[in-house]
């Protein structure tokens, strides 16, 4: 799926749990904008499986160092969101 949308919370939400499911006793639908992804219980591997399903879904190419270089939702989002702007439009 190509869009033109920003990529929200609720998407990287969505697919998070598509991905990698949630810890036990994590609520991934409270305030975890600025929550770090460790203390979310996610580590590189389900980042990178993450990652992928982005790529895959909005036809874009994120690079392993962006994935890991962004430690929070938030971060992940504005790399997102980047790649999205930068992305040649159909």
């Amino acid at each position: 799926m190509s869009t033109t949308s920003p990529f929200t919370l609720d998407d990287l939400r969505r697919i998070l749990l598509e991905a990698a499911g949630a810890e036990e006793g994590v609520d991934l639908s409270g305030d975890i904008i600025d929550t770090e992804f460790d203390a979310l219980g996610y580590e590189s591997l389900a980042l990178l499986e993450t990652g992928s399903r982005i790529e895959r879904e909005y036809d874009i190419s994120l690079d392993d160092s962006a994935l890991t270089d962004a430690v929070t939702p938030r971060g992940l989002i504005d790399i997102v969101n980047k790649q999205l702007a930068a992305a040649p439009s159909a």
